[in-house]
């Protein structure tokens, strides 16, 4: 199974339409089963932001697109506007052995994320009922802090009671977006990935346009990233190769 997470698209004035279409193409050659759009689809969540998002959304070839609300797209009353452009499952059983759960972060008019008691609660029985599967929870907020992302405040005010459910509840992979920065935490069972900004001009770290494909062979995932128009390497490799005063790509 091929899964590509795409994030932060940022559709308004921060959008770069040329990096869309080369992702578009890049991933179409994949042929991915899935693809996870965790969140800011739209730059101010307004009307003709979606519209525009829709449309440029079907130039994908998948059986499946899986669309999570970042606090972008809650500003300005979108939050209304996206279930009715992306509505969307909160449990995608995506083959026998594989179970993706997205959880809701954003807030109306708030850029820091929540999930919040009764979500968490939610997410810790729905876990349980998968105990023998490759389980994925996606949001658009970070779990923890990433570098080269300046002071912050902005991470899921609750993190401590989420990782505690995950871990708990044996969750192989957690995907978030918000920061613009490709990173990888990993702690022994679980693995936080959080994904770059595809195609806005904010991007951090890296300093280019990235996304995340996942591989699924034999109940283990592999995590690569692939700058949009250039290499594809492990995401592991980048961690491992960090430095903060050159691009990790140069030594991998």
């Amino acid at each position: 199974m091929i899964i590509v997470q795409i994030s932060d698209l940022h559709i308004g004035s921060q959008f770069l339409e040329e990096k869309f279409n080369v992702l578009v193409d890049e991933i179409n050659e994949l042929n991915p089963d899935v693809i996870v759009i965790t969140g800011d689809l739209t730059n101010e969540g307004l009307m003709k932001e979606y519209e525009k998002c829709k449309s440029l959304l079907e130039k994908f070839n998948t059986k499946k697109i899986i669309a999570i609300s970042g606090n972008h797209d809650y500003r300005n009353t979108g939050y209304l506007l996206f279930k009715k452009f992306f509505p969307f499952q909160t449990v995608n059983e995506l083959s026998d052995d594989v179970v993706l759960v997205t959880v809701g972060t954003a807030r109306p008019d708030r850029n820091e994320g929540e999930v919040g008691y009764r979500q968490n609660l939610w997410l810790e029985r729905t876990m349980k009922k998968h105990k023998d599967k490759i389980k994925i929870v996606a949001m658009h907020h970070h779990l923890i802090a990433i570098p080269d992302t300046g002071s912050d405040q902005l991470t899921v005010v609750d993190a401590g009671d989420v990782l505690r459910t995950v871990l708990d509840s044996k969750v192989d992979l957690v995907l978030c977006g918000h920061k613009h920065r490709p990173w990888a935490w990993n702690f022994r069972t679980l693995t936080v990935v959080n994904a770059g900004t595809a195609t806005s001009e904010r991007v951090r770290g890296l300093f280019e346009n990235t996304y995340n494909i996942l591989t699924i062979e034999n109940k283990k995932v592999q995590v690569d990233l692939k700058i949009v128009g250039g290499k594809r390497v492990p995401i592991d490799e980048i961690v491992n190769n960090y430095s903060q005063f050159h691009d990790e790509l140069d030594n991998v």
